[in-house]
């Protein structure tokens, strides 16, 4: 389960799993090869920052923005993606390939979409250890984005006008689903209820009474669109982005699994898709942190990876030291 929201130059996502899979801030530079099972490599490409785990060089990332400003992140979506056999005259791209193979070559959604015409994303595993995950993707820029969806009928693509993905059902329910919604406001609750009896609010916020708020992915795919279509931010975006994000965040204890685990949001994310710079905070730890690809040698030739900073960061403002207080 994920959420996945676009914001002018932000670019992000909450990652919610029961477990994780030593995953890493990594930046890939344009010389670093991308090896694809079926298409011809890339030698160079654009550079990419994003979340990634990494298996021999190769990273296999969860999301990631490149130098150009283009976005995408894969979400789960178990029940209707399909990947299919490969086929003949087609651009037969593995997903755990999807992200690097879009990402390196274009700068723009613009771009992007001609490529998804010849698509085909296979069934083919990165290794038996690490299967097919059934996925789609949100593709963005600061124009536009996109949904990209795997089913048995072939590549879907969608255009995306809410700027928000999350899982199942597929894309265009989401937006169907929305109209259940159209009298939820941000203004204070007007009567509607009887011609012949003014119920009086009690409360601020009354306008928003009907928003769902639990965890499923058509009510965080309704929450998520309610609360970024309606964000202002006052200076501050980057963490007005983080707080969209905090609205449909996963605490642990509120979604158990069938093995007993609970899922919980591991990490969010931001990326800067001017600066290209990936922020994150992580379930264990609140701070934001921040990997700028540009203080790398962006023309080398292998990935660079950051550990996620787990441990909480708490800034004591009264801290004595050497018997005074600061």
């Amino acid at each position: 389960m994920c959420t996945a929201i676009c914001q002018g130059r932000y670019f992000g996502r909450n990652l919610d799993l029961e477990y994780g899979y030593q995953e890493s801030v990594t930046v890939t530079p344009r010389n670093s090869p991308f090896r694809f099972r079926k298409m011809p490599p890339m030698d160079t490409h654009y550079a990419m920052i994003g979340m990634a785990t990494v298996v021999d060089n190769c990273p296999l990332y969860y999301e990631a923005t490149n130098e150009k400003g283009l976005s995408m992140a894969g979400l789960n979506f178990p029940r209707n993606a399909k990947c299919l056999p490969v086929r003949s005259g087609a651009d037969n791209v593995a997903p755990f390939e999807f992200i690097p193979w879009i990402l390196g070559q274009c700068d723009s959604v613009a771009q992007a979409r001609p490529l998804l015409q010849k698509l085909n994303l296979a069934d083919i595993h990165f290794s038996e250890q690490l299967p097919l995950s059934p996925l789609h993707w949100i593709i963005a820029d600061q124009q536009e984005s996109i949904v990209v969806e795997p089913m048995a009928d072939g590549i879907r693509v969608f255009e995306n006008p809410i700027g928000v993905l999350t899982n199942e059902p597929p894309f265009d329910f989401h937006l169907y689903h929305l109209s259940n919604y159209m009298n939820v406001s941000i203004h204070p609750a007007a009567n509607r209820f009887s011609e012949g009896y003014e119920p009086k609010p009690y409360s601020n916020g009354m306008g928003g009474i009907g928003l769902p708020g639990d965890y499923s992915s058509s009510s965080r795919f309704v929450r998520a669109a309610f609360v970024k279509l309606n964000s202002r931010c006052d200076g501050d975006d980057l963490g007005q982005f983080f707080h969209i994000l905090e609205s449909v965040s996963m605490p642990r204890g509120c979604v158990r699994m069938h093995d007993g685990r609970y899922e919980i949001t591991r990490y969010s994310c931001c990326c800067d898709s001017e600066l290209g710079i990936y922020y994150y905070t992580t379930y264990t730890n609140s701070q934001i942190n921040g990997i700028d690809m540009h203080q790398e040698n962006l023309e080398g030739s292998m990935p660079i990876s950051y550990p996620l900073m787990l441990s909480p960061q708490i800034f004591m403002q009264n801290q004595k030291k050497d018997g005074m207080t600061p």
